[in-house]
């Protein structure tokens, strides 16, 4: 059988890279072709992305897949992060460089949007969790203090539209990516008017969102010129990251209202969540804070964002500061010798998010709870390690009340799979199998869903199955399921 090739363009907070999927009908191979850096930057006294840099980095990888696969390559699918945005003008021009999430503009805004919607009557109008970065505040913020971009804009572009505008010539808004602006209803599958029209914001800017699936046409002329690429069709893939990683999951059961079966998107960040078949915005939803985001097929994904290795990044970035060159493998093994179940913290605490020095705040949150401070380095990895383990315990509790029963099966992707500790560390936090794969889970769902493209359809269970048959998961029985339930009663 002849063997197609798709592309996918996978942007990160911290990096960039364009992967290869060859598929021969069943088994997808991956590789990967280029990897370039990615940040944001101080321009005009705002944190931004360097999106000309981006594209830099874009235009090398579809050159190195040029030379790699020639004439093979079929299609390009973007994903990214979510949130973040920018505009087109009337004339097909990019009016500014996209503002990064973690720009100081959105500083207690939650409060501000409250006094203009109550907080119950946006969940209900958008069902998604409230986090100060969500784009509705930055679309507020950019209102107050540059309301002429908004009056000169023609079209909002989120970070994988404006990639694929680039590479097509044509403006979409893509559903997933849509669903993480908190301006989306996610039961009417559209952009909520009424909610944009009460915080002023013009909803001539938001055009009707696109499946995953869709087909927006061939590369432009000059990209294929830039590249070497010959007819290459941009495909939407999920293009929220975390869409196309659940779409990766291996799971043999369809979506539903009581699923058996939950994911962790393990990473930087912990996106612990269900699969459903339909949105679930509830008062119990708002309650614990959980989120409605679109997936793949039609699906919504209820989840809640929590801190992942985030902590054990910012040790190792501390300890290199100090002349210290600890490697991930070091680090782990140092943390499976620590004594197990002595400290326990809220990784999600605010004095985590941007220390300066992460191990030293995370003995003080010890140290403030009274309880054994973790000296040696060792003891700190084990320390955060667990805490995102019982974090992920609490809110899969949490989940299992929202769906209404207890999930058998606990599926985790993305690059914490390589983390064997933490995996095993889950399954005996939540006393639950954990299924482990695959670590590219990203990569494998957004080309896997061009390829499966049909009329913009995506079939879920035809992807799954052939996730299934190219990747081997390992799984994670709970080992130590007593010992969290004693240090946890209470």
């Amino acid at each position: 059988m002849s063997r197609t090739v798709a592309l996918a363009v996978d942007l990160g907070a911290s990096g960039g890279r364009v992967v290869s999927g060859t598929f021969d009908g069943r088994m997808l191979e991956l590789a990967e072709l280029h990897r370039f850096e990615n940040g944001p930057v101080t321009f005009g006294g705002q944190l931004v992305w360097d999106f000309v840099g981006l594209w830099s980095g874009i235009l090398a990888g579809l050159r190195a897949a040029a030379d790699r696969h020639g004439d093979t390559v079929r299609s390009v699918g973007v994903d990214t992060w979510g949130v973040d945005f920018s505009f087109l003008t009337a004339d097909d021009a990019l009016l500014t460089e996209p503002v990064c999430y973690r720009d100081a503009r959105t500083r207690g805004l939650l409060d501000e949007a409250f006094s203009i919607m109550p907080r119950e009557e946006i969940f209900a109008a958008t069902g998604l969790q409230f986090m100060e970065l969500n784009t509705l505040y930055q679309l507020i913020a950019l209102k107050r203090q540059h309301p002429s971009l908004l009056e000169a804009a023609d079209r909002f572009l989120m970070m994988p539209d404006l990639v694929h505008w680039l590479l097509s010539g044509e403006r979409s808004n893509e559903r997933t990516d849509a669903s993480t602006t908190q301006c989306f209803d996610p039961q009417q599958g559209c952009w909520a008017g009424g909610l944009l029209e009460r915080f002023g914001l013009p909803s001539r800017l938001f055009a009707p969102v696109a499946e995953p699936g869709c087909d927006l046409g061939g590369i432009r002329s000059e990209v294929k010129r830039e590249t070497g690429l010959g007819d290459v069709r941009v495909i939407l893939p999920g293009t929220h990251d975390t869409a196309s990683a659940v779409a990766a999951v291996p799971a043999l059961e369809p979506p539903s209202a009581r699923p058996d079966w939950c994911y962790v998107s393990l990473g930087t960040w912990a996106l612990v969540g269900a699969e459903l078949d339909r949105p679930l915005v509830t008062p119990e939803c708002l309650a614990r804070n959980f989120t409605n985001e679109g997936g793949v097929g039609g699906t919504t994904r209820l989840l809640k964002n929590l801190c992942g290795l985030w902590l054990v990044q910012q040790c190792r970035a501390s300890w290199q500061r100090a002349g210290q060159e600890w490697t991930w493998e070091q680090l782990t093994s140092l943390a499976a010798e620590a004594p197990p179940l002595k400290t326990l913290i809220d990784p999600n605490h605010p004095s985590l998010v941007a220390p300066t020095d992460m191990p030293a705040a995370i003995r003080e949150l010890a140290s403030g709870s009274n309880q054994p401070v973790p000296e040696s380095t060792g003891a700190v990895i084990r320390t955060a390690l667990e805490s995102v383990a019982a974090n992920v315990r609490q809110t899969l509790g949490e989940l299992d009340e929202l769906v209404g029963r207890r999930i058998g099966r606990v599926h985790v992707v993305g690059g914490g799979v390589q983390n064997k500790l933490l995996c095993q560390m889950i399954a005996d936090a939540a006393n639950r199998p954990v299924v482990a794969g695959p670590i590219e889970a990203t990569a494998i769902g957004n080309l896997l869903v061009q390829l499966m493209a049909q009329d913009g359809r995506v079939d879920l269970r035809s992807v799954r199955q052939v996730v299934r048959d190219s990747f081997d998961p390992v799984t994670y029985e709970p080992r130590a399921a007593a010992a969290w339930d004693e240090r946890l009663a209470g």
